[in-house]
Order: structure tokens, then sequence, then C-alpha cells
């Protein structure tokens, strides 16, 4: 095995800290070769499809990758903006917008984002940042609850960058964040803002990512950390159980995935007599083809078939002041022990730069 190339270094060089955001990824453009190669890399993770490696390799490559890339390239291009992937776009501005609420803190530290399949890879931008002098980096996988196939997997990237590297920065990880109360407060604010503005709907359906069943039988903790998440956000919201729904999306395969299934449960619901249901989910801190063309499209229209008659869509946290004051406080918590503070006056300073980044990255 060959080791990378370290950067230069020169001696009394201080010690920098970064924190690096890493998203789940996207497709370079909503084309059929794009999504190609992102699903190769996707589905080709065995965090993510667990069958043995022969067996899938045929599937995926005689059968998933000459059918797929072209229906999904279909759906990218609904939700796709003249910015560039949605994903992409708020992981960009969260990024920018951490740097200047921790700037205002008195941190010295650096903020990148990266996505575990796609661009910025998570290696890449790790080398870009010892090539900075960064010698201490937390990591942040942008999922507030634990799963294997997904925040395991950040980490897996992680390993796989350490192999090659010979000086290896020191590295924390964030592995979840499912009951964090600031993340609590935040989806609350976003339901209260949106029934502040457009009343209050029937029930409040709360749709996480879903994974296969058999998950939840071998440990995994993803589907009790998304009901914590919920009950918490209920009792927040201080409303009763019968008025919030919880249920799982973006079934893949035959298999059975976790229950209930977010569609049919809509269609259940509107056959109930349900008239109106306002829709969150609180899996995803930034939106994207699963919530932006899965549920507000999609799972909107099934639910207006089935006889429903007012489906609300509510963003998710994106770049809600309450959710980046929150990721900050998450990230404070998490480098202590770590010098990251600076003297008042150099602290102003670098505040009033960051500030100017990220309201750059809002406009």
């Amino acid at each position: 095995m060959s080791f990378s190339t370290e950067p230069s270094y020169h001696h009394g060089q201080p010690p920098r800290t970064a924190v690096l955001l890493v998203a789940l990824g996207t497709p370079a453009a909503p084309t059929a070769a794009a999504l190609r190669n992102y699903l190769r890399q996707f589905l080709g993770d065995p965090r993510v499809v667990e069958i043995p490696n022969p067996w899938w390799w045929l599937i995926l490559h005689g059968v998933i990758l000459r059918v797929r890339p072209a229906k999904s390239a279909a759906k990218y291009a609904t939700i796709w903006t003249p910015e560039g992937s949605p994903l992409a776009v708020w992981t960009e501005k969260q990024s920018k917008l951490l740097a200047g609420y921790l700037g205002e803190r008195g941190h010295r530290v650096l903020v990148r984002h990266a996505m575990r399949y796609g661009e910025p890879s998570v290696g890449r931008v790790l080398d870009a940042l010892k090539a900075e002098g960064v010698t201490r980096v937390l990591v942040v996988p942008l999922y507030p609850q634990y799963a294997s196939a997904t925040t395991a997997s950040v980490i897996d990237a992680v390993g796989e960058w350490a192999r090659r590297t010979r000086q290896l920065p020191e590295m924390r990880f964030v592995n979840r964040f499912h009951d964090d109360a600031g993340y609590i407060d935040a989806l609350a604010r976003r339901v209260t803002d949106h029934w502040q503005s457009h009343g209050r709907g029937d029930r409040l359906l709360l749709s996480f990512h879903g994974v296969p069943h058999r998950s939840l039988m071998l440990g995994d903790p993803y589907h009790c950390e998304c009901h914590k998440t919920a009950r918490l956000l209920r009792e927040r919201l201080g409303l009763p159980e019968d008025e919030l729904v919880v249920t799982f999306q973006s079934r893949f395969g035959k298999a059975r995935w976790l229950e209930p299934y977010t569609e049919p449960t809509l269609r259940e619901l509107a056959a109930q007599g349900v008239k109106r249901v306002d829709v969150l989910c609180p899996g995803f801190v930034a939106d994207c083809l699963e919530t932006l063309e899965e549920i507000a499209m999609e799972a909107k229209g099934a639910f207006l078939a089935a006889g429903g008659r007012e489906f609300h869509y509510l963003p998710c946290l994106n770049d809600q002041h309450e959710w980046i004051a929150a990721l900050s406080a998450l990230a404070i918590r998490h480098m202590q022990g770590w010098t990251t503070t600076v003297p008042p006056d150099e602290a102003a300073l670098q505040a009033q730069r960051e500030r100017a980044l990220a309201m750059g990255a809002t406009d």
C-alpha cells in the first residue's frame, strides 16, 4: 500500500480545527450518465445493500444500472434548481452559515462539507483540510438518527481515507443527535411557524427514510431513534398521541422494510375521512429528492387521489436559524477540550468575515 503525499509542514505551525459536515450525496446532474455513476457508488456500498457481493454485483450491473438511471434522472429533473441539486445547495449553505455562527461565538475553526457519494468526496475534502494545516477534525454526518447504512458508512469513508494517510489528524464523530434539544426545538419551530401561517391539519405525519426490517432485527437502533424523535417532538408541540403519525418512505426492492409505509398510510388516512395532513421529514436536515419529489409530489398526489383535500409539505430545516444555532451548539459540545477560541478582538473580526460569507451564501 502506498500513502498519499503529505502536505509541507513548518515547525511551530499552530494546530487548526475543522468541522466536516457530511451529507448522503447527489448526482452531478439530472442525467442518466450522472445517475449511473452516482448509483454505482451508492448501491455498491455494502452498508447500503447487505446482499452477498457476487450476487448483488450481477443484479446491480446486469439490471439496475441499465434501467434505473434514466428513471431516476427524470425525477431529479423535476427538482433541479439553477444552482444545482437542492441537497448540494442546502448543504453548502449550512456549512457556510455554521462557520459564521461558530465565529460569532469566538471559535476559530474551518467548516467544510462533503458528500458520502458524489462530490465533493470525503477523502478529497479531508486532503484539502490537511493541506490547510488542520490537525483535528470533528466529523458530523448529517443524519439525526444513527443507522449502519448512513452514519456508519460515513465513518467507513473516513477510514478508507485514513488507510492511505500517513499522518492522521485527531478525529471525533457525532454519531447521532436524534434527541438533541436544539434539534427538537428547531423541528417544533418549523411546525409551529407553518401552523401560524397556514392553520393546523387533522394529522401531523412524520415520514422517516426507510431501512430494511432485517436491520432492526440485527440490532440497528435507527427504528427506535426515529420513534424517540417523534415522541419528543409530539411532547414539545403538546399534541395528543392520535394526532401524530410516524411512517417510513423510500422502500427499495421486495423485502420487508420498516413499517408503516408512508404512501399507503396517507391513502388509508384519506379513506378514513382525514381531510388535511401536514407532513414533515425529520430524518432529513436538507431538502432533497426524497422530500421534494417523493413526498411533496408523489405522496401528495396519492393522498389527494384517495379523497384527501389538503396536503401541506413542511420544508426541511435547511438554513433555518434555530437549526444552525442547534448545529453550532452540537459542534461546540463535541469540540470540548480542543483549543478553538480566539481573543475577543480577533474573534469579532473573524465573526464579521464569517457573517459576510454566510450572508453571501443565502443571497
